[in-house]
């Protein structure tokens, strides 16, 4: 049978995406190039916030008009919304032939083998999630990166989020399976590794010896054909000068600092359960641009979260001027169901939420415009992502993650996916760079 993984919500999902694929090339089915050349489609959904849900359902049903029409067999649903509302879609959505929570891959293998229609959701207690070994990885694209599971679920116990609920509790994945997939990877043209996880810095601590993350670095650092290696989602409270000292050692970890702040006031941190305060993150800051100057630093923020003042609001944007960030998101709380802080009092309104991303992102377009302008004429290493026959190739410098970042256009002939080069920046276009090899 042909099939398609519809994937949707982060880097995470995707890699699972891919291994869902793996496991039904196993079973013998073919992989189809997009769900209208499909028999059977698979949603990988997202559960994290309410948008990510509602994208969610709307593709569920958008694809579940392939069926009415012949052109589609089954359809079925997997991932974190599954995981955890599973029952429920399964009773609302008549067009969902099933649900599955993580890792029900063979169960799902099955389904696709019989063209089974469930009346209930097929789930594994998070506790017992392992990992396939690396054997089991379908790569579905030609981009010169990929994205590496290095744990799943997390404890950290923030207020406002639902991730332990569908993920369950932190689980390192062993190093030897990560350093095996990166292998595979980088034999399949893979030069950029990017970590990722619920937490990075945690890694290793449950596992026998208990080794770090510095440890892994180490190990994947040595796999040949690895260029770049970019650990994402650095938990501020739990990073280290060790791991900050390796990133800006000049190996292939890039110095690249993924830190999702969420916030400045110390009352909402303390909220939030951040595990940290404005002095500590003022000290992180300090000690990432004293060791490592030529950093890339890169945050996320939350605005809205329930109790959060006009003044403490003020206080963030003030913040965000002087610390200057090189990449920077900001989402509006979303009250998930289940979390603590769903339940808190002083809960914002979407139009104040709406209005403070607009005043974050203003205040750091400036910051970003004026960045990319002192790079003109300068030279950056980047990496090619994307061909365009008819217009300039698609980069990044090693300052810039996929889908997450700014891009740098390159003008040049014979420009291949994956080649790594020196550019010239010869403009700015908006957010992105524009430049032409050295």
């Amino acid at each position: 049978m042909r099939f398609y993984v519809h994937k949707l919500g982060c880097p995470k999902n995707d890699v699972d995406g891919d291994y869902i694929a793996a496991r039904l090339i196993d079973a013998g089915h073919q992989p189809a190039a997009s769900a209208e050349e499909a028999e059977s489609v698979i949603v990988n959904t997202c559960g994290f916030i309410q948008t990510a849900k509602e994208e969610s359902i709307n593709e569920i049903l958008r694809l579940a008009a392939l069926k009415k029409i012949g052109q589609l067999q089954t359809l079925y649903a997997t991932g974190c919304l599954t995981q955890r509302n599973g029952d429920e879609m399964l009773a609302e959505m008549p067009e969902l032939d099933g649900a599955f929570g993580h890792g029900a891959l063979d169960s799902l293998a099955q389904a696709v083998t019989g063209s089974t229609k469930l009346e209930r959701t097929v789930r594994i207690e998070s506790r017992k999630l392992g990992y396939l070994s690396w054997k089991h990885r379908y790569i579905s694209d030609g981009y010169p990166y990929a994205y590496l599971k290095i744990s799943d679920g997390c404890d950290r116990g923030c207020t406002y989020c639902a991730i332990p609920g569908m993920r369950g509790k932190f689980r390192s994945r062993p190093m030897a399976s990560i350093v095996n997939e990166a292998r595979f990877l980088a034999a399949n043209g893979k030069k950029e590794l990017i970590l990722v996880s619920q937490e990075a810095t945690l890694w290793g601590y449950d596992l026998p010896g208990t080794p770090a993350l510095v440890d892994l670095l180490k190990e994947l650092n040595a796999v040949d054909g690895v260029v770049w290696i970019r650990p994402m989602y650095l938990y501020p409270a739990k990073l280290d000068n060790e791991v900050i000292d390796y990133f800006g050692s000049g190996t292939k970890v890039l110095p690249y600092f993924d830190l999702p702040l969420q916030h400045i006031n110390s009352r909402i941190l303390d909220r939030m359960h951040r595990q940290i305060d404005r002095p500590g993150i003022e000290r992180l800051m300090g000690e990432i641009r004293s060791r490592v100057p030529h950093a890339t630093i890169r945050t996320t923020f939350i605005v809205g979260f329930p109790g959060e003042t006009e003044s403490d609001f003020g206080e963030l944007c003030d913040f965000i001027e002087e610390s200057q960030f090189d990449r920077l998101g900001v989402f509006a709380y979303s009250a998930e169901e289940g979390t603590p802080a769903a339940d808190y009092g002083d809960q914002a309104s979407d139009e104040v939420k709406a209005e403070r991303i607009e005043i974050v992102m203003s205040i750091q377009r400036e910051i970003a415009l004026a960045k990319n302008a002192a790079l003109v004429g300068k030279t950056l290493p980047v990496i090619i992502d994307e061909i365009d026959a008819t217009g300039p190739a698609l980069g990044r410098s090693g300052g810039d993650c996929p889908e997450v970042d700014q891009s740098v256009y390159v003008h040049g002939r014979g420009l291949r996916v994956g080649d790594m080069m020196t550019v010239k920046v010869t403009e700015v276009e908006g957010y992105d760079l524009v430049g032409s090899p050295v």
